[in-house]
């Protein structure tokens, strides 16, 4: 397992249409490579739906487990949109309509010459002290309170915030990554895989199986962040199959 000094992270994925199957969410795929990127390791995801009392318990627990907590979904302008509130309540925040997220939100819908309407003006409802997150696809903004970070659930937009976003936090060292292809078995490698994964314990070994034109083969992914180590132990992995290489 690779061990790292590096800030961490949490995404927690809100919406009854996720868990239901209507919507494949992406979020958490984009997120994982911009925190790779940039050194902040994310170690755990969750799912919930658009339940108060699951969302607030959860937003309190992974807060205090992780340096950051991103959530995505339920910031938008229904009755079911209820994250803002939620992360408010979990911190025991206030949460109106804030005057910079409204004049935001005011000057987008009368340049596009829409009615900013009641429901619409529930975008700009933000806990006190909050930092708005800027959204330059639609506007309506998100917002981090302490270590969370609260974003929209639309792949596109929820892309542009994390973009806007990350500059802002302090990341680590970033993760690198090589991978070797063996055709053999998973069951092949496993005992001398194992073994090379000792004697490199900073750095992550996976083994994936797959099987191509009627014959059984294994990808070798190493992963960590000193690029010397792990050319050590991917030239090592090709001693061991040099015919594969």
């Amino acid at each position: 397992m690779t061990r790292t000094d590096n800030p961490t992270a949490a995404i927690l994925i809100i919406g009854d249409e996720i868990l239901s199957g209507r919507t494949r969410d992406a979020n958490m795929y984009h997120l994982a490579g911009e925190l790779t990127r940039v050194g902040i390791d994310l170690k755990e995801a969750r799912v919930v739906p658009d339940d108060r009392e699951m969302i607030v318990a959860t937003v309190r627990e992974l807060s205090s487990k992780y340096t950051h907590v991103f959530t995505s979904g339920g910031i938008g302008p229904t009755h079911d949109d209820i994250t803002a509130d939620c992360i408010a309540e979990a911190f025991g925040l206030h949460i109106d309509i804030r005057d910079d997220a409204r004049a935001l939100l005011t000057a987008h819908y009368e340049g596009r010459g829409v009615e900013f309407n009641e429901a619409r003006m529930r975008m700009a409802r933000i806990p006190d002290g909050a930092t708005l997150i800027e959204n330059p696809v639609s506007i309506a903004p998100g917002f981090s309170v302490e270590n969370v970070h609260v974003m929209a659930g639309v792949p596109n937009i929820f892309e542009a915030m994390v973009a806007g976003l990350l500059p802002r936090l302090t990341g680590g060292k970033p993760l690198l990554s090589q991978s070797y292809h063996i055709d053999r078995p998973e069951s092949a490698v496993a005992e001398p895989l194992g073994a090379l994964a000792s004697k490199y314990p900073d750095l992550s070994m996976g083994s994936y199986p797959f099987t191509r034109n009627g014959a059984f083969g294994t990808n070798i992914v190493i992963r960590g962040q000193d690029g010397a180590e792990i050319e050590a132990a991917l030239l090592e992995l090709a001693a061991l199959f040099p015919s594969d290489a």
